[in-house]
């Protein structure tokens, strides 16, 4: 519980006031760069329309199309959508904010993405995985630019690997308490100790997740939707 704490305080108490979870249509002011264009060209070879050869995506004609709460309307709490909203946050990017239940999903969604969401459609193409969202979003609008590469990233990369499936699992089993639950918790606990591990580091000297902690990045916003996702979740379903 204390590590929890530490992380939540450092990393959350951080980066979750940029309003990223406010506007459902605004402007809404994150990366792993080296793996952009393989991702990108992968993408397109599902089914994305391609653009003129020399052209560059410009701002505006975005919309993200999210997983609805459970009034259908509002939006609701996927944590991958919100590591989108905080990337267009970030960037200043302007976009409309659509959640979609199965009746309302548009049909090219449906027929060439699965439905899948989040997904991003800039005029004429769509991407419908979050990591390739932020991606493509920080390949083209280098404002600001929000990735560093290289063993710095890969380092925090690692600290952070696995704790989402850890805590997915062990919030969605039941009964709380049991000796498999005990087991999924103890596995939980042992990613959270590795990312205090990496936060308490004495060299860093700011908040954020790579390198010396000063420069906010894109794990820092595929990392505080699922750091407050657990925070709410062991305090609704776990005792």
């Amino acid at each position: 519980k204390n590590g929890r704490n530490i992380i939540i305080g450092t990393v959350l108490g951080l980066v979750l006031p940029l309003h990223a979870f406010i506007s459902p249509t605004s402007i809404v002011p994150a990366r792993m760069a080296s793996s952009t264009s393989s991702s990108l060209d992968m993408n397109r070879r599902r089914g994305l329309e391609r653009r003129e050869e020399g052209a560059t995506p410009m701002p505006g004609g975005m919309t993200l199309y999210v997983k609805p709460g459970q009034d259908g309307k509002s939006v609701g709490d996927c944590p991958f959508a919100h590591f989108i909203r905080m990337a267009l946050t970030e960037k200043g990017l302007e976009y409309d904010l659509v959640p979609a239940t199965a009746e309302n999903k548009p049909q090219w969604l449906l027929d060439d993405y699965g439905g899948k969401m989040p997904a991003l459609r800039h005029r004429k193409e769509c991407y419908v995985d979050s990591e390739v969202i932020a991606q493509y979003l920080d390949f083209f609008f280098k404002e600001p630019e929000l990735s560093i590469g290289g063993a710095d990233t890969d380092k925090a990369a690692k600290a952070v690997d696995g704790f989402f499936p850890a805590m997915a699992k062990f919030t969605k089993h039941s009964p709380n308490g049991d000796e498999e639950d005990k087991g999924k918790q103890a596995v939980l606990e042992e990613k959270l100790l590795a990312l205090e591990e990496h936060l308490s580091d004495e060299s860093r000297t700011g908040p954020y997740l790579v390198g010396n902690g000063e420069m906010f990045t894109l794990l820092d916003c595929s990392m505080a939707p699922k750091l407050y996702a657990m925070d709410v979740c062991l305090e609704k379903i776990k005792e």
